[in-house]
């Protein structure tokens, strides 16, 4: 039995997602719920980050606490949780270390530890394991009485695999690389594993609530063009393809899909013809040149860098008109975000001051 919501009082962003004309861009920003803001510390207390997403509740406060200080600025909300918990799902066990970060004291190390054949063996049941994720994505819904849509997330195969892998984030993806390179059938049945694990993760957040979801590959920028063609993009095509059909199998209606690859600059062409409805953009492409190579075939997302919330007003300013003249204002094909998520120690007030310049930027 699907959940009754509040209808969508601002359907800015899907109106966007869906290519159509908009009366502005819309504006959220990756990670806008987090560590920046002092009243997310306040909310988590003295619990660890996975249980602040393992708690339905809380994981909602957080989610709602950017729309609540930024009311009428942002479009979007986008559930409090981590991609982690897929690996998470699978048998693995994951910390999250302060100063440091995830942490997996037992990472794969070949495909001859014990642990591969576990993980590919074992029978993920999704909507079990990582049901605390539905249940706080519906109660989010509810609590936001449709003021913005809710964004539902997963991590991209590949950056699963590298945590997976590496243990934690890496300068060098030594242990990514050997995968590849030594064992590339072993890496490239478990992306196949992982890839499909996430097609049923995000139907199921649909189904509680989701009315967008994004795959982020985070570590994409680590993959040549030759790589991530093979390890990559197979398996973010098998989710835009099949994540549809099952919603329709489930009786739902598909939602609008993003694909954010972090530094695969390389695959833009690729990115626009990889199923997806939206491709979120980092810092280093040039706005001007992306539209030209997406050529309307998707709605282009991004791409502030997030250190400029470091630079002060002007510099904030200088960024967003800069944005806005090569997106052209965006009536058309543009979401606003930053290149990446918001970053620690940003002044929330600087943020507050990017969106208010984005809307005069783009009022006219």
């Amino acid at each position: 039995m699907q959940e009754k919501f509040e209808p969508l009082k601002n359907d800015l962003l899907l109106r966007a997602a869906r290519g159509e004309k908009v009366e502005r861009p819309p504006i959220w920003v990756m990670r806008q719920a987090g560590r920046y803001l002092p009243e997310y510390h306040e909310a988590k207390g003295n619990r660890d980050f996975f249980e602040c997403c393992r708690t339905p509740e809380v994981a909602s406060t957080l989610t709602l606490q950017p729309i609540e200080r930024y009311a009428g600025l942002i479009d979007a909300a986008i559930i409090f949780s981590d991609i982690l918990v897929i690996p998470q799902a699978m048998g693995m066990q994951v910390e999250m270390v302060d100063k440091k970060g995830p942490h997996f004291p037992d990472p794969l190390k070949s495909p001859d530890d014990g642990q591969y054949d576990r993980v590919m063996e074992k029978d993920v049941n999704v909507k079990s394991e990582l049901e605390y994720v539905y249940n706080a994505i519906t109660l989010t819904r509810h609590k936001l009485k449709g003021r913005v849509p809710l964004i539902g997330f997963c991590g991209a195969p590949w950056t699963l695999l590298c945590y997976m892998v590496e243990g934690g984030g890496s300068k060098l993806f030594v242990e990514s690389k050997k995968w590849i390179y030594k064992y590339p059938a072993e890496s490239k049945a478990l992306l196949q594993k992982i890839s499909d694990l996430c097609v049923e993760y995000l139907a199921l957040q649909v189904a509680a609530g989701a009315q967008m979801i994004q795959v982020f590959d985070s570590w994409a920028g680590e993959l040549s063009p030759a790589t991530f063609k093979a390890f990559s993009l197979p398996y973010l095509r098998n989710i835009s393809a099949k994540l549809p059909k099952r919603l329709t199998e489930m009786g739902l209606e598909p939602v609008p899909m993003t694909v954010f690859a972090k530094g695969a600059w390389y695959a833009l062409d690729d990115l626009c013809q990889s199923g997806y409805n939206v491709v979120s953009l980092d810092w280093l492409h040039d706005p001007e040149e992306a539209m030209r190579i997406a050529n309307g075939r998707v709605t282009i997302q991004g791409n502030a860098d997030p250190g400029v919330l470091y630079g002060g007003r002007p510099s904030i300013t200088e960024a967003v008109e800069a944005m806005a003249k090569g997106f052209k204002k965006g009536k058309q094909g543009w979401i606003v975000n930053l290149g990446h998520g918001v970053t620690p120690f940003v002044n929330p007030e600087d943020l507050k001051f990017f969106f208010e310049e984005i809307h005069r930027v783009t009022a006219s």
